[in-house]
């Protein structure tokens, strides 16, 4: 397992603390995939009361109000805008006099940068979590940089190596994040129903990728990949995600072109943004996703592994924290044949798909298991707030 930071466990009797994540909230990936669970598992670590600040509203906004956490909108933000800043600010000012919390963790450098001196003049104790690397150097950064954290949480190892460039002085334990790891009820016929409604025959192999449309993210390469095995067996491969910006939406009108001039439009199907992820899981047998770009962490490694599919990613960022030999394939970055043979051993090898598979709940639990993750951030906010009964 990779090396988290030696962080004790919450003991009992530590006073509940009442926290505030801020964040922007306008797109939805990883980090609002993270707070979605902070707010539904929130009973896994009574001592711990967490509140939320947005300043958009949209998918983020409506799934944190389901759980029944408290979700506060401080309007929409514009560092372009000056006048914006300065009335979320004052909102934000009027909320932290109002709920007294104990911390307030910025996640990203945006909400650090817009926010930062508002919580540090309230007295507020001021948490970075690190969901990104970072150099330093973008503007933004440097904004962010205005205001030093009283602790920052780093998502992987390889993340945490980035932020000597950032705060060089601020300390930066490592804890991965808690994932929902929630059995699906029935899961068989979860599957049937899944492949029936998407086209998906018994005996054809379902390749299945689930991310933003970023270029990072691979999609190109995996369309490469595909076009050099797509006479070598039954297979199909479900996209799942849509764009949510301007580039993302060139992004994938890239990708689609790709797939037809590859000859592919027949093996891929794009199925847009979904909220029903772990029933698509249920339905394929592996999950791709082989990035140009290294991997923060990497929650959907995460849930592709506890819904039991053999991982094949490439071999960078924290994607190396997480897929080992017993669950997956790391394949050489920006190869295109390395892919494809990786797949087509897969696609062929029933036996080898079962092994793997059958590996991944125990290593998503090992690594992201809620309960214990929680408990982590419960201890990390009490050494934060300098709470006397934190080991």
């Amino acid at each position: 397992m990779p090396n988290q930071s030696p962080i004790g466990q919450n003991v009992l009797g530590e006073r509940r603390l009442r926290v505030l994540h801020l964040h922007s909230g306008n797109l939805y990936g990883g980090v609002e995939t993270l707070l979605r669970t902070l707010a539904r598992d929130r009973d896994l670590n009574p001592n711990l009361e967490p509140h939320f600040g947005l300043c958009f509203e949209g998918r983020l906004s409506r799934e944190l109000v389901e759980t029944g956490a408290p979700v506060h909108m401080l309007g929409g933000v514009r560092i372009s805008r000056p006048w914006t800043v300065w009335s979320a600010r004052r909102r934000l000012g009027k909320l932290l006099e109002k709920h007294h919390y104990d911390a307030v963790i910025c996640h990203m450098p945006w909400p650090v940068a817009v926010f930062g001196s508002t919580a540090r003049a309230a007295g507020q104790k001021i948490l970075f979590w690190a969901h990104s690397c970072h150099n330093g150097r973008s503007w933004l950064e440097k904004m962010a940089q205005r205001t030093t954290p009283d602790l920052v949480i780093s998502n992987s190892q390889f993340v945490a190596a980035s932020l000597q460039s950032l705060y060089p002085t601020v300390p930066a334990p490592v804890m991965f994040y808690p994932v929902e790891l929630r059995d699906l009820p029935d899961q068989a016929r979860l599957r049937a129903e899944a492949r029936r409604e998407l086209g998906a025959a018994d005996d054809e192999v379902v390749i299945i990728q689930v991310s933003r449309y970023e270029p990072w993210k691979g999609h190109l390469l995996h369309l490469r990949a595909l076009e050099r095995i797509k006479n070598h067996g039954k297979w199909v491969c479900w996209m799942v995600g849509g764009p949510q910006t301007a580039a993302d939406h060139a992004h994938f009108d890239e990708v689609e072109r790709t797939a037809r001039s590859l000859g592919l439009d027949g093996r891929v199907r794009f199925l847009g943004q979904r909220s029903n992820v772990p029933q698509l899981l249920a339905g394929a047998d592996i999950f791709c996703q082989p990035n140009l770009g290294p991997e923060p962490f990497g929650i959907v490694f995460i849930e592709a592994l506890w819904a039991g599919r053999p991982v094949v990613t490439t071999a960078m960022g924290g994607a190396l924290e997480i897929i080992n030999g017993t669950c997956g394939f790391l394949t050489e970055p920006d190869n295109p044949e390395s892919l494809a043979r990786s797949l087509q051993q897969l696609i062929e090898s029933p036996g080898l798909r079962s092994r793997l598979g059958e590996a991944g709940p125990a290593r998503a639990r090992e690594l992201c298991d809620p309960a214990a993750q929680m408990r982590i951030l419960g201890t990390l906010v009490h050494q934060a707030v300098g709470d006397g009964n934190s080991e």
